[in-house]
């Protein structure tokens, strides 16, 4: 079904929910994504849980107005959706960069019982300084098209990644224009998280693909209770590179969770 709410700043944020059940997914996109990315885990585990797929601000059917991008309000966009649903135990899965935002959004979030993050925050000492963060979104700027196509596949794709889910990830980023891909990117180098991983007092596991490391020591000196999993063979899309394989993984992971 398809809903909206208002998020802290009345951008009206779009979520989608099935299923049923006592405990409720939430599933959060990442970079340039939205609740389609979800598909196939909807399919899965609507059977089982509660599911719901949101879109943050300037993703997917949500508003793309924001004026003043941060982490805080990518939080409250999450916040938002959990405060509009009936639920009494979320466990929130935030892929990508939205990993770092379900970290917020979960010590505003009451009912949150758990978090799974999917390729993202391999290493938490891991930082960028103001340059390099500048450095790195300037190529967005210069050639929005170049850098989607020939520059970043570098870094998120694998061998076995399939020709169509490259297309298709190619092919949605491409329809964001390149200043609203930057304003929505930037907050995640700007925000120290470490921060807000201390506070966590919940569960944290993640499923990381192998095609960069998961530094495991260095985040559990910050988040009390960490764990991963690893899917072998993809890159940073699992749930869209090997569903089926992701579901399997994913469903063992929720079951200990709860």
């Amino acid at each position: 079904m398809e809903k909206y709410t208002v998020s802290s700043d009345g951008q009206k944020i779009h979520y989608q929910e099935s299923g049923s059940g006592n405990t409720t997914l939430l599933f959060i996109h990442g970079w340039l994504g939205n609740v389609e990315w979800w598909a196939d885990q909807q399919k899965y585990f609507s059977s089982q849980y509660h599911i719901v797929q949101i879109d943050l601000a300037g993703h997917g059917k949500s508003d793309a107005s924001r004026q003043e991008w941060t982490s805080a309000k990518y939080a409250d966009d999450i916040k938002s959706v959990a405060d509009a649903i009936d639920s009494n135990e979320i466990i929130l899965v935030g892929h990508s960069m939205s990993g770092a935002y379900v970290l917020e959004a979960s010590l505003k979030i009451s009912k949150v019982k758990a978090i799974i993050l999917i390729d993202t925050l391999k290493n938490l000492d891991e930082s960028f300084t103001e340059e390099q963060a500048e450095e790195a979104l300037s190529q967005y700027g210069k050639d929005f098209k170049y850098t989607v196509e020939n520059i970043l596949p570098q870094f998120l794709f694998a061998e076995g990644t399939p020709l169509a889910v490259k297309e298709r990830v190619q092919h949605e980023f491409l329809q964001h224009k390149p200043e609203l891909a930057i304003n929505a990117l930037w907050p995640l180098y700007k925000t120290d998280f470490k921060a807000f991983a201390k506070q966590i007092q919940v569960p944290v596991i993640a499923i990381n693909s192998d095609a960069s490391p998961t530094d495991i020591e260095a985040n559990r000196k910050y988040l009390k209770d960490y764990d991963y999993v690893t899917i072998e063979g993809v890159g940073h899309y699992p749930m869209l590179e090997k569903p089926t394989e992701f579901n399997t993984i994913l469903d063992g992971v929720i079951k200990k969770l709860i």
